[in-house]
């Protein structure tokens, strides 16, 4: 999510801290660098869907919200970010959807549209997961729940991690599925981690690392445990049991922070970067997880996107550019990073990806394997949805 992070650095920190498509279909390539890269690790040649891009723009649905008691357009203002899941050979995508009432950004809810090529998408009238009348209101109203992503188990339960905004703060969440629509919610994931200390922290973006197995997301675990990577200054870890109850992964005594200005900005002392910013690159100012991370021979690759500012970071792209890169990650150490892009392998140059409730973004989230290709679903300009696609394995 996107408004959120913007806020970050615009007055919420201070909040925080107190069927088969042929190739004729895509025509423009995802900017940037990929001929300088020599290893085969990373994911690259995408290229954007320009026929059918944006895939799903802001609907006229109407939904019976159970807290305001009346009917609202609940995707009205700004449809972007999204989950995939693909399932008895569809395109699942769960995605944030605003309103434009209560809060200046509206209440964000989780819609559901289903595609049989991964281009053309059909749309739920009501959304699948919103704000309720239940234990998780008070952390969930009126911002709303927001960005999710998705993985299942080993038994085809999907676990879906998501942003709770209560207006002030913003906190990770999970809940469950057997079919996408009905959803069990269990709350902030850190409630339990070291007696409680995380639970009023700013969290989110929660990517679980995972196989990709014949269009599948599983998670699967490392040394024993699940892990998760979130955050959205840092990249920071977390390790699971269960993949409900998280604990952040924290430094060992003796060690030092990477980044201690920011990491102490956030209240966050103690946890392990493992994906920091970098100063003269796309990714200076922020950095936040994407899809699922995929677990792969070679390591754990993250699809992470990222803030630039230019007196710091590339001076190339315009303030504010949210662009996309690339990193791996040790699979036998889930802290330690091998390697990572220089150059980001995408960022907004459609005039629907610069302009927005924020301009010039192209946040990565969603990620496919389908029909033999590789789909890129992201939210452009924190208004619409758009998608890249990859062909092969």
């Amino acid at each position: 999510m996107i408004l959120i992070k913007k806020k970050i650095y615009t007055g919420y920190l201070v909040v925080a801290i107190a069927s088969i498509i042929g190739c004729d279909h895509i025509k423009q390539h995802i900017n940037t660098g990929a001929e300088e890269v020599t290893d085969n690790w990373a994911m690259l040649s995408f290229e954007k869907a320009d026929s059918v891009n944006p895939v799903l723009e802001p609907g006229a649905g109407m939904f019976m919200d159970p807290i305001w008691k009346k009917k609202v357009a609940w995707e009205e203002k700004d449809v972007f970010n999204p989950a995939i899941v693909v399932k008895d050979n569809k395109v699942f995508m769960l995605y944030r959807a605003q309103d434009k009432i209560g809060l200046p950004g509206g209440t964000s809810r989780i819609g559901m549209a289903v595609s049989t090529d991964g281009l053309h998408f059909v749309r739920n009238e009501a959304p699948v997961f919103f704000p309720d009348n239940d234990p998780f209101k008070q952390y969930e109203w009126q911002g709303g729940c927001e960005d999710p992503r998705i993985v299942e188990d080993g038994n085809g339960l999907y676990y879906m991690t998501y942003t709770a905004y209560d207006g002030k703060v913003a906190r990770l969440l999970v809940a469950t599925s057997k079919d996408l629509m009905h959803w069990t919610k269990y709350g902030p994931v850190f409630a339990n981690a070291y007696k409680g200390k995380y639970l009023n922290k700013w969290s989110k973006s929660g990517s679980i690392v995972s196989r990709y197995v014949n269009g599948k997301i599983v998670a699967t675990k490392i040394n024993g445990k699940y892990w998760m990577y979130w955050g959205d200054v840092f990249i920071w870890a977390a390790t699971s049991d269960d993949l409900i109850h998280w604990a952040p992964v924290e430094m060992n005594a003796g060690e030092k922070p990477a980044m201690p200005l920011k990491n102490e900005a956030l209240n966050l002392p103690n946890l392990k970067i493992v994906v920091g910013t970098r100063n003269g690159k796309f990714d200076s100012d922020l950095v936040e997880s994407g899809p699922p991370a995929m677990l792969t021979e070679q390591g754990i690759l993250l699809i992470y996107n990222s803030r630039n500012i230019k007196s710091i970071g590339d001076t190339s792209l315009a303030e504010g550019t949210y662009a996309a890169g690339q990193v791996l990650i040790d699979k036998k150490d889930p802290t330690k990073v091998i390697k990572r892009l220089d150059k980001n392998f995408m960022q907004p140059d459609k005039p629907y990806e610069i302009t927005g409730q924020v301009n010039r973004v192209c946040f990565v989230e969603g990620l496919a394997q389908f029909n033999n290709k590789w789909y890129l679903y992201y939210g452009t300009a924190d208004s619409k949805i758009a998608v890249a696609v990859r062909k092969g394995n």
